[in-house]
């Protein structure tokens, strides 16, 4: 062959194919930019299926899309070897013939008639709902207040005996059938609060009312009062289907609707009637289970789980005859009133609508006239917000000097309940853990504790086994326990008007209480807000020396 023929076959062997001057190859052959639609390399075949050109030489062309990357050798069936049973996993002459040998029990596996078993239990339990289940294994007694039907016997209002005073009005001047009069002497009330005067007398005749009163003045005891002394002389009027109560109370928070059914069923324990609180955070088929098992007299909810059971037809609000709209101030501040007024929409119109807040303001006024026709405005101690069985004391103190006043206030109060909030829970996680490390034994309640943990903590609180509770403002509404002997603000609200709920968590029911601030160089700036809310002006002073001495740990021979 010429010289020159052998030279220009190398040529074209040993030549790339130049790209255009605007694209790079990729270093894979390939030129940046161009799709499967572009310019194919010299020696692919442009005929054929997507891909073809790639398959290389001895693989099969024929046949499904596939079949040509199976190796030679193995069938075309499946993928089991040669000798093993289509029916099982063991290979032939794996297990030797002749009787079956008794062994010792494989861990983990169970015998036929055990899994039977198991699956006959497993089919007795409840399926648990995906919604709102966090509360799994949530004692029924934290939300289902069954009817209590206390012996009354032989008791009479005549061995209920309150002096008449000026100025003051007792139970006896109310037309109170003797089933609560009953309960309400076993509680020890005597005299009626402000409110309870004001609201019984108004809405045990059937009149709408919209009352303000401040925190832990009774104004549960006055709706409840009013509600169980319609319903026991109404028995016709009791509905036998489940989940259809007569009597709704919507709340904002869940430890408010817990408190207002606790006090249902003490002030009804003679009645023989149901409450139930319903509530988001708690297994929603639990609830759910709870209003389908029997008749429901009073709910007190949250609107949002209210609606949720509202949608999935689980309970019959059409026969409502009573509604109150407890904390609407709070409601509106947490944005509830959407959800509240489509509660409102799918309820009668003929009924009885009482509404209680905090304040009276101009929002909560409009609203309380779109739900309820000619409301009678009952306004108790408009010129003064905080409780005057409050011993108040602001301390103004060093960001680093809190901890060791709180402490010394520890020792002090040594057996009584203490409260003690902040704004934050990193704030409460801190100062819990601090008190812990330093002998103090406490519990924390914020809206990042597990529901159930909070109900408990409440409980342990109310019986005296907890003695002090670091908090957020989730505990500073809806908590009703009596003998908190002080309250501590480590640091002070940002609003001034949870000032008032907080410090209100003690001196209730006429006992007198103390609360002490913080003030620091941080958070001083809300002190004139507060005293323009409460109308009052706070003594502002400096602990004593004794206040400030160093922190000894509890079980600890020094200082800090």
């Amino acid at each position: 062959m010429p010289l020159k023929i052998i030279d220009r076959i190398k040529s074209l062997f040993s030549s790339k194919p130049k790209a255009p001057q605007s694209q790079k190859p990729n270093g894979r052959g390939k030129v940046k930019g161009q799709g499967a639609g572009g310019r194919k390399p010299e020696g692919r075949k442009a005929e054929g299926q997507k891909g073809e050109g790639r398959r290389p030489e001895g693989r099969k062309t024929e046949g499904p899309r596939g079949e040509g990357r199976r190796p030679e050798g193995r069938k075309a069936e499946g993928r089991r070897p040669e000798g093993r049973k289509a029916g099982g996993r063991r290979p032939e002459g794996k297990r030797p013939a002749g009787p079956k040998v008794e062994g010792p029990k494989v861990e983990g596996r169970k015998p036929e008639d055990q899994k039977t078993e198991d699956r006959t239990q497993a089919a007795r339990k409840p399926r648990r709902s995906s919604r709102g289940s966090r509360g799994g294994g949530v004692d029924r007694s934290d939300f289902d207040y069954e009817p209590i039907r206390a012996d009354n016997g032989d008791w009479t209002v005549d061995q209920f005996v309150v002096e008449p005073e000026d100025g003051r009005r007792r139970f006896h001047d109310f037309d109170i059938p003797v089933e609560i009069m009953h309960a309400i002497a076993d509680l020890g009330f005597r005299y009626c609060t402000p409110i309870q005067a004001a609201s019984l007398e108004r809405a045990m005749v059937g009149e709408n009312v919209a009352g303000r009163a401040q925190t832990g003045t009774g104004k549960t005891a006055a709706y409840l009062v009013s509600i169980l002394t319609r319903y026991l002389r109404t028995p016709d009027k009791r509905q036998d289907k489940p989940a259809t109560p007569r009597a709704l109370v919507i709340a904002p928070t869940r430890e408010l609707c817990v408190q207002i059914c606790r006090d249902a069923q003490a002030l009804g324990k003679y009645c023989g009637l149901r409450s139930l609180a319903v509530f988001g955070g708690m297994d929603y088929a639990k609830q759910s289970a709870a209003l389908g098992e029997g008749v429901v007299d009073l709910i007190a909810a949250t609107p949002g789980r209210l609606l949720d059971f509202q949608r999935s037809h689980v309970i019959d609000l059409s026969k409502i005859d009573t509604l109150v709209i407890d904390e609407a101030d709070r409601m509106l501040d947490m944005g509830f009133i959407p959800d509240v007024r489509r509660i409102i929409r799918s309820l009668p119109t003929a009924r009885q609508t009482l509404l209680y807040s905090a304040t009276l303001s101009d929002d909560v006024m409009r609203l309380a006239s779109q739900w309820m026709p000619n409301p009678v405005k009952v306004e108790i101690e408009p010129e003064r917000t905080a409780n005057q069985d409050i011993d108040q004391k602001v301390f103004i103190v060093t960001s680093d000097q809190k901890f060791n006043i709180l402490c010394h206030l520890l020792e002090r109060y040594d057996g009584q309940r203490v409260l003690i909030f902040a704004n934050r829970r990193v704030s409460t996680d801190r100062l819990a853990e601090r008190l812990r490390r330093h002998g103090y034994q406490c519990e924390l309640l914020s809206g990042e504790v597990n529901q159930n943990h909070r109900m408990k903590v409440l409980d342990n609180f109310r019986e005296g086994t907890v003695k002090i509770v670091v908090a957020t403002d989730v505990a500073g509404r809806g908590l009703h326990i009596a003998d908190i002997g002080l309250v501590v603000n480590f640091e002070l609200p940002y609003e001034a008007e949870d000032y008032v709920h907080r410090i209100g968590r003690t001196g209730r029911a006429g006992k007198v209480g103390t609360s002490v601030s913080f003030a620091d160089e941080d958070e001083s700036f809300i002190i004139p807000d507060i005293e323009k809310f409460i109308g009052e002006e706070l003594k502002c002073t400096v602990p004593d020396e004794d206040l400030l001495a160093p922190v000894v740990r509890r079980g600890a021979g020094k200082a800090d």
